[in-house]
């Protein structure tokens, strides 16, 4: 029989195998023609990229968590499989919001290709203070 540190290991192999999936899976989508499955993968790794600042703020207290790589690995599925589109979902109902409340401005295009002027320097400035404010969040909440 399994114990139940057995079943977190291979259950945190199973999470690892699916990131390198996705992973692939974004490649292919950013070199579609087809620009509708990228905000798709934009949103997962966003997403992402927070579970992995959670993991790395409350490791001490996950170890002690019965399941917690089971319910991260179902999780992770359910960001990513088309059926549910879950990282979309976090995106606009979550994530959208508190940029938007906290005064990062939202381009209605990517500026891909253009050049950059000091409206755009304002934007990554305050991006990067709300990657400060979310990390201070993070370390006050454990």
């Amino acid at each position: 029989m399994l114990c139940t540190e057995n079943v977190g290991k291979i259950c945190g192999c199973m999470c690892e195998l699916l990131v390198l999936i996705i992973r692939y899976a974004s490649i292919c989508a950013m070199e579609s023609t087809s620009k509708l499955d990228d905000g798709q993968w934009l949103a997962y790794w966003i997403i992402y990229s927070f579970i992995a600042l959670f993991e790395m703020a409350a490791e001490q207290v996950l170890y002690w968590i019965p399941l917690w790589y089971e319910l991260k690995l179902l999780f992770v599925a359910w960001l990513v499989l088309p059926q549910f589109r879950g990282a979309s979902f976090i995106y606009e109902k979550f994530v959208r919001e508190q940029i938007r409340k906290h005064g990062v401005m939202l381009h209605e295009h990517h500026g891909h290709g253009h050049g950059h002027d000091a409206g755009h320097t304002s934007h990554v400035l305050k991006v990067l203070n709300l990657a400060v404010f979310l990390c201070c969040l993070f370390k006050i909440a454990w």
